[in-house]
């Protein structure tokens, strides 16, 4: 199956934002302005405070490139806050956040808190490759062997479809000033 990976101008630093054309696993096709990813492999780990600044840099171009489609950039720039290295750090404490690598680099990340799935972002290049999937399907596994029968997840509306197409529905709308939230949920 092939999916498409929109090459971007990205505000993240460069150090997250390595090119991932050198890996052996992956093949890839040039085409006009695309990089077409024929198969995308990654490996899902706990995150440790060593990622705080990796993690930081995908979520703020994740914010930057994609979820700034569906929000005002004064929404991008609260939720931004919320996601600086020193945050991350302190969420690394409260939470169990995991990133997924393609080779040594990180490109994903999402957390488990309880019943609930939070700050899922994928590096935008990466965005459409498997990687989103790969990530949440490790985490649902993690779910299940906890015992748990059911996932939320506050979505953004650019996510939204991301979600459904896993299986999660939207249960109601959250709003947190203008931001927009879908709760979603899924058995297990």
């Amino acid at each position: 199956m092939r999916t498409k990976c929109i090459l971007s101008g990205s505000k993240a630093p460069d150090s997250c934002l390595s090119p991932m054309l050198s890996s052996r696993r992956d093949v890839y096709v040039l085409t006009t302005m695309r990089i077409e990813v024929l198969k995308m492999d990654c490996q899902v780990r706990l995150a440790t405070t060593e990622d705080a600044d990796a993690i930081s840099c995908i979520v703020i171009a994740a914010l930057r490139e994609s979820n700034a489609q569906d929000y005002s950039p004064d929404v991008i720039a609260q939720v931004e806050q919320s996601f600086s290295p020193m945050k991350v750090q302190l969420l690394l404490t409260q939470r169990a956040v995991y990133v997924a690598l393609v080779g040594q680099c990180i490109v994903a990340t999402a957390s488990l808190d309880g019943d609930v799935v939070r700050s899922v972002f994928v590096l935008p290049k990466h965005q459409g490759t498997g990687v989103g999937r790969q990530l949440m399907a490790v985490i649902q596994s993690i779910a299940v062997d906890a015992g748990l029968d059911v996932l939320h997840v506050p979505s953004s509306i650019t996510a939204e479809g991301f979600y459904a197409a896993l299986g999660f529905r939207a249960i109601r709308d959250q709003f947190h000033g203008a931001e927009r939230t879908i709760i979603m949920q899924k058995r297990l």
